[in-house]
């Protein structure tokens, strides 16, 4: 793995290990993170400390990945989608002051291999989605999703399975 540091008009990349044949296109904001050999990293997508993309995966762009997310091998995340890591998120604690990385408690997710992630998905924290599963575009993922099971809807539910 290459460890990537650029600060450009164009890109900020601090700290970021990258595989062989790794593309980051313009405008992606990145720190701290890993990208695994062949993955695409789309246009104004920022990829946060501790995350970890697997290879071959396709991230499109406008994408939030922050920390604690995993992303398994060969996995398609659509544009627009995001990723939550605080499930009771505040900006100050009860006292007044700004809260910082202290103040939180950070909880993963994790996507499993050749899953796809339909455009502008959101994915609550906490949640395992299995291997080879597909979210509908617009679903709000609050919950696991099995392997090879279908989901859509706000919260999305299983709609069917892959055979």
């Amino acid at each position: 793995m290459e460890i990537l540091n650029i600060d450009s008009p164009k890109q900020s990349l601090r700290n970021v290990k990258v595989g062989k044949d790794v593309k980051i296109y313009d405008f992606v904001n990145a720190y701290g993170c890993e990208i695994g050999d062949g993955s695409k990293v789309g246009t104004f997508v920022e990829i946060q400390r501790g995350a970890y993309i697997g290879k071959n995966c396709k991230i499109s762009s406008h994408t939030f990945i922050c920390e604690g997310v995993h992303i398994g091998d060969g996995v398609f995340v659509g544009h627009n989608v995001s990723f939550i890591n605080d499930k009771y998120p505040q900006a100050v604690n009860p006292d007044g002051s700004m809260q910082t990385d202290a103040d939180w408690n950070m909880v993963e997710t994790k996507v499993g291999n050749h899953a796809s992630i339909g455009t502008s998905a959101t994915i609550l924290c906490g949640v395992e989605i299995g291997d080879a599963a597909v979210i509908g575009a617009g679903s709000v993922v609050t919950k696991n999703v099995p392997p090879k099971a279908v989901v859509a809807g706000n919260p999305a539910k299983i709609i069917k399975y892959i055979d």
